[in-house]
């Protein structure tokens, strides 16, 4: 059973930065892709980025393209997300997730079968 438990959000203003991290245990964290998704009051879960398992491949929304980077640390069992310039539309709790068995991407929630419990990012205008 993999365990994940993110950090580093907090509240910033527009144009700022943060870095989440997502510390992962229990699993064969270099195995797997991973992914971050966010939820926003009243709006569905949504995809964010994701990862492949060594790191190489990356993918990510429309929305955050640019300004985003997922990046992991296979030694570490950590993978993170760098949020620069940030928007008051990214508000949101932003979730890490971890396939199973799987090493490549995935923009869907469905393919995910480990969750954090998710960390609070807000943005200021």
């Amino acid at each position: 059973q993999v365990q994940l438990v993110e950090s580093g959000g907090g509240l910033v203003q527009a144009g700022g930065s943060l870095r989440l991290s997502c510390a992962a245990s229990g699993g064969t964290f270099s195995r797997n892709a991973m992914g971050w998704f966010r939820q926003a009051p009243g709006k569905e879960r949504e995809f964010v980025a994701t990862i492949s398992k060594n790191g190489v491949r990356t993918t990510y929304a429309d929305s955050v393209n640019g300004r985003f980077t997922i990046s992991r640390d296979n030694a570490k069992n950590t993978a993170y997300l760098q949020m620069n310039s940030l928007k008051p539309e990214d508000t949101a709790i932003y979730y890490c997730a971890a396939r199973r068995y799987s090493e490549y991407r995935s923009i869907y929630l469905r393919d995910y079968t480990y969750w954090g419990q998710g960390t609070q990012v807000t943005v200021s205008s």
